[in-house]
């Protein structure tokens, strides 16, 4: 058996020059300090993203995306295929544990000022993954085609559609229509399962490299004393690869005790149930289209809001070149502060949605 492994092995390795490949994982080094445990959670969403893959392609073996067969489809997964309500539990559970992860990953590499050069170029495909993963929920929310769903997507169009001269466009483009209908389901399932993986291939390959190129940033202020190099390979791959598992485990609690619901059919000619609200990681942006005051200035209060996320997202995807004194190897507390604020807002916002939901 040890000689047909070796076989195999030797058979890989002049194809794809594999010992070359652990001789490099061997030679690299990663910076342990204080601020390491962060570093991690880069490794976790390249993890749950893989989990995504795999169990999305489980599930395209029986999914239908129309109006009259979606959400049967999605019954028959949960009731006839054998461990198919695990497989849906695990892939909604790790879709929304994703994009949590993300979220970690962007602030503790913002608050370790970790943006800094040369890795402008790796903050910036960072900022577009969070973007992808964000169109990912959204449009992986309606195939179910179930009434939440349903009625979150219309209101999350409706918000798009109040951007002035080019919001109506822009919602009829994404749903195929003046209305969420078969049209919106197909143009959603294809951006999920098509346009959107293609785009994540691309750029999480260039932000992988980059961080292999460039290595891990070592926060500011932190002396040289307090950091020690160790092997990416084995060192840091095991303690990787233990946060895998934990969350692999997380995961497989939550789909036992918490199995993904499958909801109602949507029915377009219904009203809109009280208390619809899209899921929890749009919920600050939806809590603030709520509560702002219908004018402000004379301009709508929406619409302010609405210019007020996108010049936010495009400061935020520039920050590496607004943050000099980051550039400059120097402590930012401006920034530091900046980014507070954001982060508790988002929170605040979010836990108002679910403390308040008349609000």
């Amino acid at each position: 058996m040890k000689n047909l492994l070796q076989r195999i092995y030797s058979y890989l390795d002049s194809r794809f020059m594999l010992s070359g490949l652990m001789e490099f994982a061997k030679k690299k080094k990663v910076p342990e300090h204080k601020h390491s445990f962060w570093y991690y959670f880069g490794g976790i969403c390249l993890f749950l993203f893989i989990l995504q893959v795999l169990t999305g392609i489980l599930l395209l073996l029986y999914y239908s995306p129309s109006v009259d067969s979606a959400h049967e489809s999605i019954q028959y997964i949960m009731s006839q295929v054998k461990f198919g309500w695990l497989i849906r539990s695990v892939h909604s559970w790790s879709a929304n544990i994703l994009i949590g992860a993300i979220f970690i990953h962007m602030f503790s590499a913002f608050f370790l000022k970790a943006y800094r050069p040369p890795r402008e170029l790796t903050w910036i495909t960072g900022f577009f993954l969070l973007l992808i993963f964000l169109a990912f929920g959204f449009s992986g929310y309606l195939l179910p085609w179930n009434e939440l769903s349903f009625f979150a997507t219309q209101v999350g169009t409706d918000i798009a559609g109040t951007i002035p001269l080019i919001g109506k466009h822009i919602k009829t483009f994404i749903l195929g229509g003046p209305e969420v209908s078969g049209a919106t389901i197909s143009r959603f399932f294809w951006l999920h399962i098509g346009i959107l993986p293609l785009l994540t291939v691309v750029i999480l390959g260039i932000h992988v490299l980059l961080v292999q190129i460039l290595g891990m940033s070592k926060p500011i202020g932190i002396q040289e004393n307090e950091v020690k190099e160790v092997p990416f390979f084995p060192n840091f791959i095991l303690k990787d690869s233990l946060g895998w598992m934990i969350i692999l485990a997380l995961i497989g609690v939550l789909c036992v005790f918490f199995p993904w619901e499958i909801g109602q059919k949507a029915d377009p000619f219904a009203a809109t149930p009280l208390g619809i609200k899209p899921e929890w990681y749009f919920t600050f942006m939806f809590t603030t289209l709520k509560i702002v005051p219908s004018r402000i200035f004379s301009i709508e209060g929406e619409v302010l809001a609405i210019f007020g996320f996108m010049i936010g997202g495009i400061l935020l995807m520039l920050v590496p070149f607004l943050d000099r004194n980051a550039a400059r190897g120097r402590r930012s507390p401006v920034f530091s502060i900046i980014g507070w604020i954001v982060f508790l807002y988002i929170v605040v916002m979010t836990a108002l949605t679910y403390l308040l939901p008349g609000l």
